[in-house]
C-alpha cells in the first residue's frame, strides 16, 4: 500500500521540475512512511511513497522494466491478491522476475497484456504506467474503487495522485471549489468520477484512462451485470462460504503483522472467525481490535442505525474464537482535540461533518498501527448483503437515496446559511443525482415489483454509498500508514450476491440472511441474532461540551468559514443543554468545526458564480 503521484507533459521538460514533483510526492508521506522515490524524464515524472507489506527488501518504486524500445515505469498502490498465479502465468510466457513483489507482477503483466491486464487482477489497486514506446500514460483503478485515484487535465498533459492534495501541490491546479463541488460535499451523493475541486476528476471504479498526444480517454473494464441466478438457496449459501474462505485466505497474505477490526456485528465477526480458523491451522492466533468509549453503557442512546452497543458482542466473539483482542478506549478529550480534527479533516480533504465518528476512526487506526500494518475490515457487507434498516422498511421506496429518506439523522443544509442553501438547491441536485444513478442500474429482463426495486436499491448502495465509506476508510487508515483490506469487496462475491433474488437475500425474514446462514457455525448465537448496528459514536458529555465551547470561540472570531454557516443555528446549538442537545444540533457544530478546519488546511477559493 502506498501513495502515488505523477505529471505528464508533452510540451515541458519535467526534469527541470524536480522540486514540484518532490512537493507532490511529499503530500503522500503518511500513506508511505517506509520509503520514497521519484522518476523523471522530459515527458513524464512519477513520485511514490511506500508502505512495505509484501517483499520488504524488494518492491521499491517507481519500478522500471526495460524493453528494446524504451523503459516502461510504474507507480502502484494496493495489493493484487492473485499475484502468485499471475506470476506463474507470466513465467510461462518467458518473463523473469527480480523480486517477490506483486508490484513487479503488475508491471510485467502490462508488458504482456497491455491494458487488458486490468481484467486479470483480483485486488485493490490504483496505478499509473508510463509507456515511452507510444508516449502514453495508462491509469487503472480497481473494480470497486477501494483505492483512490484522482487526475487533473492540463493544457498539455495530466497531473494525478492518490489524493487531491498531491495534485493541489502543483501550481497548475488551483484549489477552487465551485457550486457543484459544494453540492457534492453537502449532499452525501458521492457521484462516481466527481472530485470537488474544479478541473479535477476521480478515475471511476473499474475504469482505465489512457492519455496520449491525442488526449485522454476513459473506458470501463468491469461493471456490475444483471444475470440469472440459478443456484439453489443451499448451493448459494455454500458458495458464499467458499468464496469468503478463499478471499480471506488471499487477504491474510502479508510479510508484516496483520489483524482484524472487530465490532461484534455479523460481518466483522464472521470475517474474524474465518481468519482465526485459517491462522489457527498455522499455529497463529488472530489479533483483533475494537473501539470503545468510557461510560458508554451509561451514556448510550439507541438509534435506528445503532440499536445496540458493540462491546458485549465483541467480547462474546473474543471468548468464542479465542482471539488476542484489545479494546481501544477513546474519551471525549481525545475525540474533541482540535489536533485530531485537523488530522481527520486533512486526511479526507473534505469537511464532511461526521465529527466524532471520523475522529474516533482516525484514533482507532492510529492505535492499531502501533501493533499491525495490515487490518481486515467488514466494510461493505451491508451494501452487498442488504444490511441497513432502510433496505427493509418504507424508505426503500422513496424516490431518493434511501439513506437520506424519512427521518434521516443527516441534516444536509441545517448548518449552512440560508443564502448558500438556496444557491446550492441540494434537493434538485440530489434529485438529478438519484435519477442518474437509477438510470445506470442494470436490470434483468422481465424483472418487476419488489425484486426490481431491490436490485435498484442494492445498486445505489454499491455504486454510491459504498464509495463514500471506502474513501473514508482508505483516507483515515492511510493517514497513519495502516493498510485496511476489505474482503466483502471482492468483485466475485459482489457480482454473485448482486444477482441473488431479494427473497433469497431475506429468506429468514431478516437482513443479510445469506451471510448469516453461511457463517452461523463460526459464531456465538448472540452475534448471529444481533441486528445491524453501525459504527459507534460517542455519547460522552465531555465531547459535546468541548465542541460547544469550540463553536462558541469560532462564532466569536471572523473566520471565513462562517460565511457559509447559519450563525443563529450554530449559536443555538452551542448554547443548548448538553443533556438534551439533538443529533442534528450536534451535527451542526461538527460541520462548522470541520469547515473551519478545512479552510485552514486547504485555503479553498469558493466560486459561486
Amino acid at each position: 500500500m502506498c501513495g502515488i503521484t505523477g505529471w505528464v507533459s508533452y510540451r515541458r521538460d519535467l526534469t527541470a521540475h524536480r522540486e514540484t514533483v518532490d512537493a507532490m510526492t511529499e503530500t503522500m508521506s503518511c500513506r508511505g512512511p517506509d520509503a520514497q522515490g521519484a522518476w523523471l524524464t522530459p515527458r513524464a515524472a512519477l513520485g511514490h511513497r511506500r508502505l512495505a507489506v509484501i517483499d520488504l527488501p524488494g518492491g521499491a518504486q517507481p519500478m522500471e522494466a526495460r524493453t528494446e524500445d524504451g523503459t516502461v515505469a510504474m507507480v502502484y498502490s494496493g495489493e493484487a491478491y492473485n499475484y502468485v498465479e499471475l506470476r506463474e502465468e507470466l513465467r510461462r510466457h518467458g518473463h523473469r522476475f527480480e523480486t517477490d513483489s506483486d508490484t513487479e507482477v503488475v508491471l510485467r503483466g502490462y508488458l504482456q497484456w497491455g491494458e487488458e491486464l486490468a481484467a486479470k487482477l483480483n485486488g485493490m489497486y490504483a496505478f499509473a504506467i508510463w509507456d515511452p514506446r507510444t508516449e502514453k500514460l495508462v491509469m487503472i483503478r480497481d473494480r470497486m474503487g477501494i483505492k483512490p485515484f484522482y487526475f487533473y487535465e492540463t493544457d498539455d498533459g495530466v497531473l494525478f495522485g492518490s489524493e487531491p492534495k498531491a495534485i493541489l501541490a502543483n501550481p497548475l491546479a488551483p484549489a477552487v471549489v465551485g457550486r457543484d463541488g459544494l453540492r457534492e460535499i453537502f449532499s452525501f451523493a458521492k457521484t462516481p468520477g466527481f472530485a470537488i475541486w474544479e478541473g479535477m476528476r476521480e478515475l471511476k471504479p473499474g475504469h482505465v484512462a489512457v492519455l496520449d498526444r491525442n488526449g485522454l480517454r476513459e473506458h470501463a473494464y468491469w461493471q456490475l451485470e444483471a444475470t440469472e441466478h440459478t443456484d439453489s438457496r443451499q448451493a448459494t449459501v455454500a458458495h458464499v462460504r467458499e468464496l469468503l474462505e478463499d478471499i480471506i485466505a488471499r487477504q491474510l497474505v502479508a510479510d508484516v503483522p496483520r489483524c482484524s477490526l472487530l465490532s461484534g456485528g455479523l460481518d466483522s465477526s464472521a470475517m474474524t472467525a474465518l481468519a482465526a480458523e485459517q491462522l489457527g491451522e498455522h499455529g497463529e492466533t488472530v489479533r483483533s481490535f475494537a473501539v470503545d468509549f468510557p461510560d458508554q453503557a451509561k451514556n448510550f442512546r439507541a438509534m435506528d442505525i445503532s440499536p445496540t452497543q458493540d462491546t458485549p458482542f465483541v467480547h462474546a466473539v473474543r471468548e468464542h474464537i479465542n482471539c488476542d483482542h484489545s479494546d481501544i478506549m477513546l474519551d471525549g478529550a481525545a475525540l474533541s482535540d482540535p489536533a485530531v480534527r485537523r488530522a481527520a479533516v486533512g486526511a479526507r480533504d473534505l469537511p464532511v461533518g461526521l465529527g466524532d465518528r471520523d475522529n474516533s476512526l482516525y484514533l482507532l487506526f492510529a492505535a492499531v498501527r502501533q501493533h499491525s500494518t495490515v487490518a481486515l475490515s467488514g466494510e461493505s457487507a451491508d451494501e452487498v448483503f442488504g444490511g441497513y434498516p432502510w433496505f427493509h422498511d418504507e424508505r426503500r421506496e422513496a424516490q431518493t437515496f434511501p439513506w437520506l429518506a424519512g427521518e434521516s439523522p443527516i441534516d444536509l443544509t441545517g448548518a449552512l446559511s440560508d443564502d448558500l442553501a438556496n444557491t446550492l438547491d441540494l434537493d434538485s441536485y440530489l434529485h438529478d443525482s438519484y435519477s442518474s444513478a437509477l438510470a445506470e442500474a442494470p436490470l434483468k429482463e422481465g424483472e418487476s415489483g419488489l425484486e426490481k426495486r431491490m436490485r435498484q436499491v442494492c445498486y445505489l448502495h454499491l455504486s454510491r454509498m459504498v464509495q463514500s465509506l471506502l474513501d473514508r476508510k482508505d483516507r483515515m487508515s492511510m493517514a497513519v500508514g495502516l493498510e485496511v483490506r476489505v474482503p466483502f469487496c471482492d468483485h466475485r462475491l459482489v457480482q454473485y450476491v448482486f444477482n441473488t433474488s431479494w427473497s433469497m437475500k431475506t429468506f429468514d425474514g431478516r437482513e443479510k440472511s445469506i451471510l448469516r446462514e453461511a457463517t452461523r457455525d463460526l459464531l456465538p448465537d448472540s452475534v448471529v441474532q444481533r441486528k445491524k448496528s453501525g459504527y459507534p459514536g460517542s455519547f460522552d458529555p465531555n465531547y459535546v461540551a468541548a465542541i460547544q465551547a469550540q463553536t462558541s470561540d469560532l462564532l466569536a472570531s471572523r473566520h471565513s468559514a462562517l460565511d457559509l454557516c447559519h450563525r443563529t443555528r450554530l449559536q443555538e446549538a452551542a448554547e443548548a443543554d448538553g443533556a438534551t442537545i439533538t443529533t442534528r444540533q450536534r451535527s451542526h457544530l461538527e460541520r462548522a468545526l470541520d469547515l473551519a478546519t478545512w479552510f485552514d488546511l486547504h485555503k479553498p477559493v469558493i466560486n459561486l458564480s
